[in-house]
């Protein structure tokens, strides 16, 4: 859940820090005050462009912050490795936004992100719904998933999305192969010529290196001789390092003699000696051993200037003329035996079809069986929100051609009122009904929705009376399973809420600024008389029987 908002300099709050806790929470405050705030700063956490007019008057800057304890990390994990960032230590996510005049920044767990990637992680940690904000309910596909949510097929979904997948490369490839226009004598002749002459040469990309060193060797063979044996030489001429050394042991003998102590400082002069020994013996051994005759070196510049040709033609690497030859061979072979691999790719994509067809009835026959329960399930959530004579449905309907998503499509169907026909949930005009619907469908899903933090922001607009209480008992219901803020000019919302918090101006030095604080007991009463419009005994009776409905 969320845990903890910080809001510095956006729009008319300065700073605020917010903790919260679980189950339903209340927002209210007088219009204008500065609820919005706290939607537009959750907007910024889900990744939404900012412009730079939010930043607080006089201010350069203004920043968001929001953290987040994870119930389970791994999906968010996935998507920060998917992003080259480093996973949660914890179950604790911080997100971080800065807006400024020039330039924003975000920020997870102190790791600069990119704002698609920040909007990935927000589709997973916060629902949120406003008046408006409905398209997701309202596409035919997110219907779909949320059907699938519902019947649990995320496994059966999963599988048909792969096997479509393989459908349709296998389709796709034999679409071009039957189209591909017919290769020219002269395209054949020159892949047959690449092909051999790559052959031909035999390439082993390992022994480049090897062959170049070789090589290298074989053309400073003379050069090479010539400083090992002076080298040699110089350690053991007869006034060679070693003939000098022999007199620096005498002398240093002679003081071991006369002062023993002094051996801790002079033990490294035998080890010295016996490596320049065995120094001047290698470098011996390996003049001698360096004897190219030029028939070697010849053919060793001869395969490698082969190999440099190649890399010209067909590199930059050995690996890449490697690639080139099997292109090449797979193009002419494609070429030469089209009509074979014609069937072998036809019998290859009807071996596809077959295996998507078992994966699509599979996934046909959970969703069928599941569409009427979720329609049943929501009809009784949307009784509970004052549509007592509604009804809905949830219709599946065949596609020509399997999609990605199955053999069928689905679009939610709402009919507010007896006697009249069943419409398509976006022929909805009315903001009050489209958002009761959502919160039915919202509860009835309230088990399957994996996102942690559900923010309603003033659906129950357009709504009164029983329906207000209604909406408010539904909100607390989802506060058992989510945490569920809720932006309310409702007193019969704002009563069912564990947690009640009221947003207000204030005018200090001449500047006006939001601030946001909890109410309870006596406080809270007089909020909900403010909200009820009103004064009086008579309110704060009403106030307080909202509060305590069973009394």
């Amino acid at each position: 859940m969320l845990t903890l908002l910080k809001i510095r300099n956006l729009a008319l709050v300065d700073e605020l820090s917010w903790e919260l806790g679980p189950g339903l929470i209340g927002i209210t405050g007088e219009t204008g005050a500065g609820k919005s705030v706290i939607v537009g700063a959750l907007k910024l956490v889900l990744g939404e462009r900012a412009e730079k007019s939010l930043i607080r008057t006089g201010e350069d800057t203004c920043s968001v912050e929001a953290v987040f304890e994870l119930k389970d990390p791994r999906e968010i994990n996935a998507i920060l490795e998917d992003g080259g960032l480093s996973p949660c230590d914890d179950t604790q996510l911080i997100v971080r936004r800065a807006i400024g005049q020039t330039a924003n920044r975000q920020f997870v767990n102190d790791s600069p992100v990119t704002l698609a990637l920040l909007k990935r992680i927000g589709e997973h940690l916060v629902d949120l719904h406003g008046p408006h904000d409905h398209q997701s309910l309202l596409s035919t596909e997110r219907q779909l998933a949320m059907l699938d949510a519902y019947a649990g097929a995320s496994s059966a979904h999963a599988t048909y999305r792969k096997n479509h997948r393989a459908w349709r490369a296998k389709a796709t490839e034999l679409d071009d192969l039957r189209h591909a226009e017919n290769a020219s004598e002269q395209e054949i002749e020159l892949l047959r010529y690449q092909i051999q002459e790559i052959d031909a040469a035999n390439l082993r990309p390992e022994d480049e290196h090897e062959l170049e060193d070789r090589w290298r060797r074989a053309t400073n063979a003379s050069r090479l001789v010539e400083n090992a044996a002076a080298a040699a030489a110089a350690l053991s001429g007869d006034d060679g390092i070693l003939t000098r050394l022999a007199d620096v042991q005498r002398l240093v003998r002679d003081l071991e003699k006369l002062d023993p102590s002094i051996r801790e400082q002079t033990g490294s002069l035998e080890t010295a000696v016996l490596e320049l020994q065995e120094l001047e013996s290698n470098l011996t051994d390996y003049a001698e051993e360096l004897d190219i005759n030029p028939a070697e070196a010849a053919a060793l510049e001869e395969r490698v200037n082969l190999l440099e040709s190649l890399k010209r033609k067909y590199g930059p690497s050995l690996g890449d003329v490697i690639t080139r030859r099997e292109t090449a061979a797979n193009r002419l072979d494609t070429i030469e035996n089209r009509g074979e691999k014609l069937t072998t790719l036809a019998n290859e994509l009807a071996a596809c079809a077959a295996t998507l067809d078992t994966a699509g009835k599979a996934l046909t026959t959970i969703r069928r069986k599941a569409a009427p329960k979720l329609a049943k399930e929501i009809s009784s959530q949307l009784k509970d929100l004052g549509f007592k004579q509604s009804s809905f449905e949830a219709p599946l309907q065949n596609l020509a051609e399997p999609g990605p998503q199955g053999f069928e499509s689905i679009e939610f169907q709402f009919g507010p009122n007896p006697g009249e026909p069943l419409l398509p949930l976006r022929q909805i005009a009315s903001s009050g009904e489209i958002s009761r619907v959502m919160l039915a469908v919202k509860s009835a899903l309230a088990d399957q929705d994996a996102t942690p933090l559900m923010v309603f922001d003033e659906i129950d607009a357009n709504v009164g009376g029983e329906v207000a209480c209604a909406v408010g008992r539904k909100m607390a219901a989802l506060g058992t399973r989510h945490q569920v803020v809720a932006i309310t000019h409702f007193p019969q919302v704002a009563a069912t809420a564990a947690l009640h918090f009221v947003v207000e101006k204030e005018v200090t030095n001449g500047r006006t600024r939001s601030r946001l604080f909890p109410v309870s007991g006596e406080t809270r009463i007089q909020e909900l008389v403010r909200m009820l419009g009103g004064g009086g005994e008579h309110a704060r009776a009403m106030a307080a029987a909202l509060l305590n409905p069973g009394k």
